[in-house]
């Protein structure tokens, strides 16, 4: 069971529902995938002295062979590659590794070539909690490689939570992509109600079902109590406005550790997401 926790905008709370989900749920796996800057590791006190380096490729020209032609240009939609008058041009950080200049390169002036993009890095086995999160080196454009290998590493785990990045960009939609679940969350406020749309809308279009998880209730209004209710999303928790948890998290502390009350919350949450799920798991068998 793959479970993706995601936002529209960053600062809703969703690493907050991620990790205190992660310690109330046994045997599960924890990534994240906010590659540009993860921060969920910070909440636990593991040793993350395994890493694994995350390559791509780029093009490069053998200008022995290339006549010049401007098919590679020609076909490359992002402009990694450019011909110019007598050489072509290598914007290796834009390239997205298709392989399509190779391919219509008429007289095999290009190859390719690896480098490093980030670095995955994981805990040790023997942690209560299997955890891995990726960091994209600076100056990088896309960390969706990074993701990938990320979901890739954990396809066989019975039960993984995926702290996704913000928004609606490719790396979002590379992290909820084929999971089972996705927990939107938000806050009561204008802003945060106006973002979340642009991610159910996403949600719908790739066709994972989806509820949300109210952070800071209380906080605003009920525009997005009304907002669910017209569009039949369900609302599966709200975590009230609260300076103590406000405290434990300014403390990089997961606040159900210290507070009864929400380990049931969150455990209640999981089994919510799981009733849901039946019926669709037992209409795949």
């Amino acid at each position: 069971m793959k479970i993706a926790v995601l936002s529209g905008k960053g600062g809703t709370g969703k690493t907050t529902v991620t990790s205190n989900l992660a310690v109330n749920i046994p045997g599960c796996t924890l990534i994240d995938t906010d590659v540009e800057e993860p921060n969920l590791h910070i909440f636990f006190n593991f040793k993350f002295n395994q890493e694994d380096s995350i390559k791509t490729e780029y093009p490069k020209v053998n200008m022995e062979n290339c006549n010049l032609c401007g098919k590679c240009g020609d076909f490359c939609r992002y402009n990694a590659i450019l011909p110019a008058k007598d050489r072509v041009l290598i914007f290796k950080e834009i390239c997205h590794n298709c392989g399509g200049c190779e391919i219509v390169c008429p007289t095999n002036a290009i190859q390719y070539e690896k480098r490093e993009i980030g670095k995955i890095y994981r805990n040790n086995s023997d942690s209560s909690i299997h955890m891995k999160y990726g960091e994209l080196n600076i100056g990088e454009m896309s960390g969706v490689r990074i993701i990938e290998k990320l979901k890739k590493s954990v396809e066989n785990d019975p039960i993984v939570f995926i702290d996704s990045p913000p928004g609606t960009s490719c790396a979002t939609v590379a992290a909820v992509e084929d999971v089972d679940y996705a927990v939107i969350v938000s806050e009561p406020t204008p802003f945060g109600v106006s973002d979340m749309k642009m991610v159910v809308e996403m949600l719908k279009e790739m066709k994972i079902p989806f509820g949300v998880v109210v952070n800071k209730a209380g906080l605003g209004n009920n525009e997005i109590y009304e907002y669910c209710n017209d569009e039949n999303i369900k609302v599966l928790e709200n975590i009230p406005y609260s300076r103590e948890i406000a405290e434990f998290y300014a403390h990089g502390v997961v606040f159900s550790k210290n507070m009864q009350s929400y380990k049931e919350l969150f455990i209640n949450l999981f089994e919510n997401i799981k009733t849901i799920l039946e019926p669709v798991q037992e209409g795949g068998q």
